[in-house]
C-alpha cells in the first residue's frame, strides 16, 4: 500500500500513501485504501497507547468519502478523540496534495490484556 509515517504518537500520527498502485479501475483512489490507511492509523496509535502486555483490536470503524484522488500522494492526519483504559477513538482525515478533503475515518478500538503465552 506504500503507508510512509512521518509522525507517530497515540495522540497524533501523519501518514503518506501514494494514489499509484491504490486505486479503482477508472484510475481513481480505491474508498478501500482510504480504509486501509485509517485503520492502520488508527489501530497503531490505539496499541501505542494500550502499552506493554496489553493488545488494541477493533471495533468498528466507518469512512465518508467526500473528493477523489488521481494523482500524486494523499496525507493523512490521525487525532485521538478518546484515549480511556479500555477503548479508543481516532479520526483521520485524508487530503490530497492541494490540501482538499478526501476522506474521513473513524475507527474504535477496544483494549484487552495479551492471553498468556503457551
Amino acid at each position: 500500500m506504500g503507508v510512509h509515517f512521518t509522525e507517530f504518537t497515540a495522540e497524533r500520527s501523519v501518514a503518506t500513501m501514494p494514489v499509484e498502485g491504490n486505486t479503482q479501475p477508472v484510475g481513481l483512489m480505491h474508498g478501500g485504501a482510504y480504509v486501509v490507511l485509517g485503520e492502520t492509523m488508527g489501530s497503531m496509535s490505539a496499541n501505542y497507547h494500550a502499552g506493554s502486555g496489553r493488545l488494541a483490536v477493533g471495533l468498528d470503524i466507518n469512512a465518508t468519502h467526500t473528493r477523489s484522488a488521481r494523482t500524486g500522494s494523499v496525507t493523512a492526519t490521525c487525532t485521538a478523540l478518546h484515549l480511556g483504559r479500555t477503548t479508543t477513538v481516532h479520526e483521520i482525515v485524508v487530503v490530497d496534495e492541494s490540501g482538499r478533503r478526501c476522506s474521513t475515518v473513524r475507527i474504535t478500538n477496544l483494549i484487552k490484556d495479551l492471553p498468556p503465552q503457551s
